[in-house]
């Protein structure tokens, strides 16, 4: 069977939202792609005061000055397709009201018939959850929790009633309902995470870093884990594999180092092989408009293709 593939949507600054979220939307549609996903970068902090992902030193690039609302671009696509599912990977779940983001993401499913897939991350930018007023950082992992409980009473039957440590619910009756169950995928990256994924999530959202053992060895141990706590459903995967890297070990210069088109290509067939049901690849940021993003989208997917991914 082969591997399904999604592609990451036109969310960054050298991209038209309102005009280019929909065209490659459909081109990707149409090339076979199936499933369209955005990221959350709420914004971009000048001066740095944190490197990306917490790392001391590593500069943001700058195409993060101009990101698009993920469920913004997410309705553009859905108004422009019929069949591709249209995913997350990932939101910032704890910079959002956990109420106010499970009705949103159920409108879009029952908008889209259907094709919505939840996929949640507590992030790392100490700017984005000062200007979020959510929650302090500290507590990311008990909002996370709660989000995704608030998520499972909002999307179930009515009256819905929640009372926990950050929102309260009354009785309510809440709709739209999805169209059907979204699922939740989880970007967990530690045993801690990796509970969480295996208790209360449907699936898990790995990332490409540039070593398939690394994401092998980790993939091995969340079904050990789901194993040892008698989970019996099986734990869905979307693998996403982007055109940024961190630096080679031979560079120090600080920056994400960007692959080429062949290197990200190599990348997803390497991945393929570690028997991944879905990969989403993002290579927006290789292009530098929408036309010459259509080509990559279609030139990626027919070399995977030709390689019997």
């Amino acid at each position: 069977m082969a591997t399904r593939l999604g592609l990451g949507l036109p969310q960054m600054q050298q991209y038209a939202l309102g005009k280019d979220v929909p065209d490659v939307a459909r081109a990707a549609e149409q090339i076979g792609y199936e499933s369209l996903w955005v990221f959350e970068r709420a914004l971009f902090a000048e001066p740095a005061t944190q490197g990306l992902y917490g790392i001391e030193g590593m500069a943001w690039p700058d195409e993060y000055r101009n990101t698009a609302d993920p469920l913004v671009t997410l309705t553009l696509a859905a108004a422009a397709t019929e069949r591709a599912r249209l995913g997350a990977s990932v939101l910032v779940a704890p910079l959002h009201v956990p109420f106010q983001l499970a009705k949103a993401l159920a409108s879009l499913d029952a908008a889209s018939g259907g094709r919505v897939i939840a996929g949640f991350g507590t992030g790392w930018s100490l700017a984005e959850y000062a200007a979020s007023g959510v929650r302090p950082f500290e507590e990311r992992g008990a909002v996370l929790d709660e989000v995704i409980e608030v998520c499972r009473k909002v999307w179930g039957p009515d009256p819905v009633i929640h009372d926990g440590p950050f929102s309260t619910i009354p009785s309510a009756v809440v709709g739209p309902k999805p169209a059907r169950r979204i699922p939740i995928m989880l970007a967990a990256g530690n045993k801690r995470a990796w509970r969480r994924l295996v208790d209360h999530a449907d699936g898990w959202l790995p990332v490409n870093i540039g070593k398939p053992e690394v994401v092998a060895e980790e993939w091995r141990r969340l079904r050990e884990l789901a194993e040892e706590r008698g989970r019996t459903e099986p734990i869905r995967t979307v693998l996403r594999v982007n055109s940024y890297r961190l630096p080679r070990a031979q560079e120090a210069t600080g920056r994400l180092h960007k692959a080429t088109v062949e290197e990200t290509i190599d990348d997803l067939i390497a991945h393929a092989q570690l028997g991944f049901e879905e990969i989403m690849v993002d290579l927006q940021g290789l292009a530098r408009d929408a036309e010459e993003l259509k080509d990559i989208a279609a030139q990626v997917y027919e070399k995977a293709r030709a390689a019997g991914v």
